[in-house]
């Protein structure tokens, strides 16, 4: 005996979107604000001190690669002269 499966389609409709109308916001003019802080003042702030950290590093690192340069040719200088007796 087979037994007959009837499958039923149920036709789907779409989901409703429930949307609220947006609303319409005025526009405003452009207008520039005024700095807090004048551009030219001094004030030591954090970035000031972490950018001194960040040079002093890159100094001492350029120095110490420059010393191991001199010494590299200083021996490559010493090799050579003694190659030649």
């Amino acid at each position: 005996m087979v037994t007959k499966k009837t499958t039923t389609t149920k036709k789907r409709t779409p989901a409703k979107r429930t949307s609220k109308a947006a609303k319409a916001q005025p526009i405003k003019s452009f207008r520039v604000a005024k700095e807090p802080v004048p551009f030219t003042s001094f004030k030591i702030t954090r970035q000031t001190v972490y950018w001194v950290i960040l040079i002093s590093f890159i100094i001492f690192t350029q120095l110490w690669i420059l010393r191991l340069q001199m010494d590299v040719a200083t021996l490559t200088e010493q090799l050579s002269t003694e190659q030649e007796y």
